[in-house]
C-alpha cells in the first residue's frame, strides 16, 4: 500500500512552519524552516511515496514550488481567503495556520486553485514588467513637462516630438534645471529601448500562438491584450460561463441590497489589475470602431459617465473574448453567428 504524506505549509520569504503527517500513522510533526540557514531541499527529500504539499498561493513561493516539482511532489496552491474561513479560533499563528492546511488537505477540503503554466507565468511576468517601465516613463515625463514649463515652454504632447525635443534642449535653463533635463531624457530613452526590447519579445511569442491571433481580429484587443487574456484564462475550459469569467477578473456588479432596495457599488476588482487595465484601455478603441460597442458606450455614458461607460465596454470585451476562444472562432465569425454575452445579472437570473 503507497504511503501518502500531507505537508501542510504557512510559507513566507524567509521562513516556513511545515506541519506534516503520513497517511500510514496519522502522527502530526511540525518543523520550523529557515530559508537562509537550513537546507530546505534536504528536508522534503526525506518523503518518498505519494507526498502533496499545500499552501497559500503568494509572490514569494515560486523557487519553493519549483525546487518540489523537481523532486517529484505534488503542489496545491490554496485560495487564502477561503483557507481563513475554514479557522475556527480567533488566535492566529503559524503553528496554527500550518495545522489548519494540514487538516483540510487531509480531508480534502483544501481549496485548490489554478495553477498556470510555466510559459503563461514568463509571458504575464513580462507584461508586468513591461508595465512598470511605463509607469516610470510617465514619471519621466511628467518631470520633463514641469521643467519645460518652469522654464516658459509648454508644448504639452508635442514636447517629446522631435521639433519638440529641440525646443527643449534649446530652452535656457539653470545649470541644476539643465543637468535633471539632460539626466531625463537620457533615462528616457533608455527606457524606450528596453519597452521595445519587451514588446519585440512578446510579439514573437504571439506569432505561435493561434488563440492570440484570434483575439486579434477583434477591434481593440492588441497584443498586449490578447496575450494577457490568453494567459490568464489558460485552459479557458476552467470556465463555467461567462459569469464566471467576469469574476475571475473583477469585473462582476458588487451588490449591496436588501428588502426592496438594489444598490451595486461598482466592480470587485478582484483578480489580475493588469488585466482589468488593458480591457480599460482596449475599450476606448473598440468604442470607436465595433458599432454595436459604440452604441452601448454612448448609450451609458449619458447614464453613467464615461469611466463606467469604459469599464462596461470592458467587461463586455472580456466576454466576447471568452466566447471566441472558448468556441474557436475570430472577431468575423463571432459578428457571423450574432454571438453577445448577457450581462451578468441577467444570466444570474436564468
Amino acid at each position: 500500500m503507497t504511503t501518502t504524506v500531507y505537508c501542510g505549509v504557512d510559507f513566507h520569504a524567509r521562513v516556513q512552519t511545515v506541519a506534516y503527517c503520513g497517511s500510514a500513522d496519522g502522527e502530526i510533526h511540525l518543523h520550523e524552516l529557515n530559508h537562509r540557514q537550513d537546507d530546505v531541499r534536504g528536508f522534503y527529500s526525506q518523503f518518498s511515496g505519494e507526498v502533496v504539499v499545500g499552501l497559500e498561493a503568494s509572490g514569494y513561493s515560486p523557487w519553493f514550488e519549483q525546487m518540489l516539482e523537481e523532486l517529484g511532489h505534488k503542489v496545491w496552491l490554496g485560495h487564502a481567503a477561503e483557507i481563513r474561513r475554514f479557522a475556527n479560533r480567533r488566535q492566529k499563528n503559524d503553528r496554527r495556520d500550518a495545522e489548519l492546511i494540514l487538516d483540510l488537505l487531509v480531508k480534502g477540503d483544501f481549496p485548490v486553485i489554478h495553477r498556470p503554466s510555466a510559459q503563461s507565468i514568463e509571458i504575464l511576468r513580462m507584461l508586468r514588467y513591461r508595465h512598470r517601465m511605463v509607469k516610470m516613463r510617465t514619471m519621466i515625463v511628467n518631470n520633463l513637462q514641469a521643467l519645460a514649463i518652469g522654464s516658459g515652454l509648454s508644448l504639452k504632447s508635442r514636447l517629446l516630438t522631435r521639433p519638440g525635443r529641440l525646443r527643449l534642449l534649446a530652452t535656457q535653463m539653470s545649470p541644476v534645471m539643465s543637468r535633471q533635463r539632460e539626466e531625463w531624457l537620457s533615462l528616457l530613452d533608455d527606457l524606450n529601448a528596453r519597452i521595445a526590447s519587451v514588446v519585440k519579445w512578446l510579439e514573437q511569442q504571439a506569432q505561435t500562438d493561434s488563440k492570440v491571433q484570434l483575439l486579434r481580429t477583434h477591434p481593440g484587443l492588441g497584443l498586449l491584450t490578447s496575450l494577457g487574456l490568453v494567459h490568464s484564462m489558460e485552459p479557458v475550459t476552467r470556465f463555467a460561463n461567462q459569469r464566471k469569467v467576469a469574476a475571475y477578473f473583477g469585473m462582476e456588479p458588487m451588490e449591496r441590497s436588501s428588502a426592496e432596495k438594489k444598490h451595486y457599488i461598482g466592480i470587485s476588482k478582484a483578480g489580475s489589475r493588469l488585466v482589468r487595465f488593458l480591457l480599460v484601455e482596449a475599450a476606448q478603441t473598440a468604442a470607436r470602431n465595433d458599432q454595436e460597442l459604440k452604441r452601448f458606450y454612448h448609450r451609458l455614458v449619458a447614464r453613467r459617465g464615461r469611466p463606467k461607460a469604459l469599464v462596461a465596454v470592458g467587461r463586455k470585451l472580456l466576454t466576447r473574448s471568452y466566447i471566441m476562444l472558448r468556441d474557436g472562432i475570430d472577431y468575423a465569425e463571432f459578428l457571423r453567428r450574432g454571438v453577445e454575452a448577457r450581462p451578468a445579472r441577467e444570466t444570474h437570473r436564468c
